[in-house]
């Protein structure tokens, strides 16, 4: 066994005189740019083998992604924002491997946390696009919310998600190596190391997430129950906020819930800053201006409705061409990526010999498994949605193309700064689906419900997508 070990260390380029217990700390050269003829070598020994998929991991991982897939829903439909789920939950399988005494749990852990960081995930794809249809079937009495449509939708734009990301994940996770900065893969990676040989120090990062669970349900407790205070505190309120509003539409307000201050808590004071900033240019200048300059009949609508009816479509056009921006962007990574199936697919591999642990599944292999993806979406959108083959092919086109070319962006979002605007892309999408289904003939009721269902498939996929790349960071690092 011995000399198996070093001999596979010997290949991999691993000093068999390290790592003598398996696990150690994070490397000197996780976090910075690798010297020409530096190699990073991750946590977890390549020659040693580890518990990872075992009934404890899985079990505890599926457990977790269905609590927190019921908590991030709650939120994304109270709030329009869905927390990451990776880090608490590496918390959480921490401070339970450390309650339980398992040892060398560091391999069941990474498997815990991917999968219950999945919860948020798949919930951000859905809540953006799908509950649309129950709130339609109010004006639209024959829309018929089927089930099949909502849980086909999710499951193969997961599925698009990540086939279309592996192409990519050498570029982001290895060849980008200390350029990108990828926030929340580093917390969940120090998380899910610190666990290792420090049970007080695992052990109170979960009693903190639990300690915080209980203080943020007694504040929703008291603020519903005893209404002590307002969960909305908002300027029309009082005598002076009316006149305000009335005069020049300017509202001031707050939400007090305990679930919006946790979640600015999250992501940060930096970009809390700019989800301020983007509301008090849309509250505070554009509808005051509106209102103000605008023609008699927005001037005498309300600052609710004017947000409702003009401003907000200002907020969605700026995500649109964010999106378009980050495309465009993101052009050279795409076509290396589609430069790089094409060489595996006739027969030429590079002649660079990777170790083993950064060794990807066959491009063949994925084209093969993208085709019957590819396929199976199409029989869905024509026998489930649509009906008509020709408008079921439209649809499944621009599913593909905006998926795909997406797919990146939703990857550097979540590379550079945690957060993947998935919201803002989805809504891109729909505009451009409902544009090409109204060219097509493709209106009504019957359009609605396939430019919401493709909808669901593409936020599915971009969403899957930013998290599949953390898991792969994470995966890199350890």
């Amino acid at each position: 066994m011995s000399d198996n070990r070093n001999l596979d260390d010997a290949v991999n380029g691993i000093d068999p005189a390290t790592n003598d217990n398996g696990v150690a700390g994070l490397p000197e050269n996780a976090f910075r740019e690798l010297a020409a003829d530096e190699q990073y070598h991750p946590v977890m020994h390549p020659a040693r083998d580890y518990r990872e998929v075992t009934p404890y991991s899985v079990g505890m991982g599926l457990l977790l992604a269905v609590i927190f897939s019921a908590a991030a829903a709650y939120l994304g439909l109270r709030v329009g924002q869905v927390f990451e789920a990776a880090i608490p939950i590496a918390i959480i399988a921490v401070g339970l491997s450390s309650a339980l005494g398992k040892k060398d749990a560091l391999g069941q852990n990474v498997i815990i946390q991917s999968i219950g960081a999945c919860s948020g995930v798949i919930v951000a794809g859905a809540i953006f696009t799908l509950p649309a249809l129950y709130i339609l079937q109010a004006k639209y009495p024959d829309i018929a919310v089927n089930f099949f449509e909502i849980f086909l939708s999710s499951l193969f734009g997961g599925i698009l998600g990540i086939l279309f990301f592996i192409p990519f994940r050498k570029y982001f996770v290895k060849d980008m190596h200390g350029k990108y900065p990828f926030p929340e893969a580093t917390a969940t990676t120090q998380v899910l190391v610190s666990g290792e040989g420090k049970g007080e120090k695992s052990g109170s990062q979960a009693k903190t997430l639990i300690i915080a669970s209980l203080i943020g349900g007694i504040y929703d407790y008291v603020l519903a129950t005893f209404k002590w205070w307002a969960e909305n505190v908002t300027s029309i309120a009082s005598e002076w906020g009316t006149a305000l509003a009335a005069k020049t539409k300017l509202v001031f307000s707050v939400n007090t819930g305990a679930a919006l201050l946790g979640l600015g808590y999250i992501v940060g004071l930096k970009y809390a800053f700019v989800i301020f900033a983007g509301s008090i240019f849309v509250w505070w200048i554009i509808i005051p201006l509106m209102g103000t300059y605008g023609a008699p009949e927005i001037a005498s609508m309300e600052p609710g409705a004017i947000f409702s009816d003009y401003a907000r479509l200002i907020g969605i056009g700026g995500i649109a061409m964010a999106g378009v921006i980050g495309i465009v962007k993101s052009w050279s990574i795409i076509a290396q990526a589609i430069g790089l199936a094409a060489r595996e697919l006739k027969g030429k591999s590079s002649d660079i010999k990777e170790v083993r642990w950064q060794l990807d599944i066959s491009m063949k292999h994925i084209v093969y498994l993208i085709a019957i993806a590819l396929i199976a979406v199409l029989a869905f959108f024509y026998f489930g949605v649509i009906h008509t083959f020709w408008q079921a092919l439209v649809a499944w086109l621009v599913v593909v193309v905006i998926a795909f070319l997406f797919t990146t962006v939703a990857a550097n979002a979540i590379a550079i700064v945690g957060s993947n605007p998935v919201s803002g892309m989805t809504l891109m999408t729909l505009i451009i689906a409902s544009a090409i289904f109204v060219a097509i003939g493709l209106k009504g009721t019957s359009g609605i419900v396939a430019a919401m269902v493709i909808g669901g498939v593409v936020c599915t996929a971009l969403s899957m997508a930013g998290g599949f790349v953390t898991d792969l960071k994470i995966g890199y690092w350890l």
